[in-house]
């Protein structure tokens, strides 16, 4: 991690305290504390030492293996439960925990969340077999030797219209845009900004209800990472982890929770939505996806 007199990832040649370096402001009392103790006591946010962050490397390397290999069963006539099956079975043969099953109140009920069309989030695999011009988000997350990954893809079952097309393709978009814009210094702020900027831009919405989070030594931590205009301005600084997972509809941004299962979110006006996930890590000069498969 980078120390506060070590030279400022900017390249200017100051000294990083001197430069870029999160201002407390001068009242604050915490002011003499490092980066990590100053952001876990003013936002509750764990700076991750070199240790910490091979494990959640390592973590996040697998989940990103068990979705590529359940995203590529995903085809017409193969059910959702079948798909959350087979990512529960290679989870428990690399030793690993599935991260969603039994997760939250109601306890999350299956391993995978497997969002159809207008599921917005958090679909519960069933035995309804995916059909011709299905989109699907298959969101997995697991937990290896106490430490989490998370990320999520979009799949297209066949041939599907025109407005799926759009849609998936402008949520990819605004998850790439959005990870490019990740650097020391930058504030939390312009992932939302970015993301919002993007999708207006191209007809769609951006879901205002879930947000990015927090990652890696728990499921979901601080710092909430909204993918909409805010004011949550904290500088991102080296050692930070987090998802980015934009959820994008075709229609209108609202959404509605069933009834019934507590999870399944929908949109309001039955358009279909997408959604692509990575968890990143801030580097001393940029970032890094940790949920990219190495070629190593």
């Amino acid at each position: 991690m980078i120390g506060r007199n070590d030279p400022c990832w900017c390249g200017n040649g100051m000294k990083w305290k001197k430069c870029h370096y999160p201002d407390p402001g001068p009242l604050n009392q915490d002011a003499h504390l490092g980066v990590k103790e100053h952001y876990l006591k003013k936002y509750g946010i764990f700076i991750k030492e070199e240790d910490a962050i091979q494990k959640i490397r390592r973590s996040c390397q697998l989940a990103a293996q068990i979705l590529q290999k359940t995203c590529e069963q995903a085809r017409a006539g193969v059910t959702t439960l079948e798909l959350n099956d087979y990512a529960h079975r290679l989870t428990l043969e690399a030793g690993a925990i599935p991260a969603a099953l039994h997760y939250g109140r109601p306890p999350f009920p299956k391993s995978i969340c497997t969002s159809i069309n207008d599921v917005v989030c958090h679909g519960i695999p069933d035995s309804v077999p995916l059909k011709e011009g299905d989109i699907l988000n298959v969101d997995y997350a697991c937990i290896l030797n106490g430490f989490f990954g998370d990320c999520s893809q979009m799949v297209c079952i066949g041939e599907v219209n025109q407005e799926k097309k759009h849609v998936v393709k402008v949520a990819y978009d605004c998850l790439q845009l959005a990870i490019e814009v990740c650097k020391p210094g930058i504030p939390l702020s312009e992932i939302g900004k970015v993301i919002e900027t993007h999708a207006h831009a191209s007809h769609c919405s951006v879901v205002n209800k879930f947000v990015g989070h927090g990652v890696g030594l728990r499921f979901h931590e601080e710092p909430q990472v909204p993918h909409y205009r805010n004011s949550i301005h904290i500088p991102l600084v080296p050692g930070m982890i987090f998802t980015i997972e934009p959820m994008i509809n075709a229609g209108v941004r609202e959404l509605s929770i069933d009834s019934q299962d507590h999870w399944t979110a929908r949109t309001l006006d039955g358009k279909p939505s997408a959604q692509w996930e990575h968890t990143i890590l801030i580097t001393n000069t940029g970032h890094e996806i940790l949920t990219i498969l190495s070629m190593n």
